[in-house]
């Protein structure tokens, strides 16, 4: 599923970006850059670091 509609990022490239080490929405958009346009986006992107985190607990 697309997160960034601007960039064209999924849902995949952002928990790749997440797995990765990226643990904040400005990590993220560095890394695929989801949510550097627009920022629409950084809710989506935050649940997606959220679930991570909560994966890893």
């Amino acid at each position: 599923m697309y997160v960034c509609l601007c960039r064209g990022v999924t849902s995949r490239t952002v928990a790749e970006a997440v797995a990765a080490g990226a643990r904040t929405a400005n990590a993220v958009a560095e890394a695929c850059g989801a949510g550097a346009e627009c920022a629409r986006c950084r809710r989506s992107v935050r649940a997606i670091i959220d679930a991570a985190d909560t994966e890893a607990r």
